[in-house]
């Protein structure tokens, strides 16, 4: 699962939705905008917002931290990810009795 927030130093908003992330063993990328023009760029080209943070859960935007709307998406995302892989699978023994 990939998981992208776009933050600044002075966020508490931003801090919430780390902790609530290490607290439930969830890997994320973080990006500064503050100092990370490029980043900053693409956060709002992806958000249209310049406001913080900004939480991508596999293409799923967060605009602000709620924990029930970030819980929904990572809960999606991995029901999602699980269906894939299940998927993958059939597919994969389905050709090697194929073969």
């Amino acid at each position: 699962m990939s998981v992208t927030i776009y933050t600044t130093p002075t966020c508490q908003y931003c801090k919430m939705a780390k902790q609530y992330f290490q607290e439930n063993n969830i890997d994320y990328t973080e990006y500064d905008v503050s100092e990370n023009e490029e980043k900053r760029s693409e956060m709002v080209e992806k958000s249209g917002q310049m406001g913080v943070p900004v939480i991508d859960v596999e293409g799923q935007l967060i605009v602000g931290f709620d924990k029930s709307v970030v819980a929904e998406a990572l809960e999606s995302s991995e029901q999602t990810g699980e269906a894939e892989k299940q998927a993958e699978e059939q597919s994969a023994s389905g050709e090697s009795k194929a073969a």
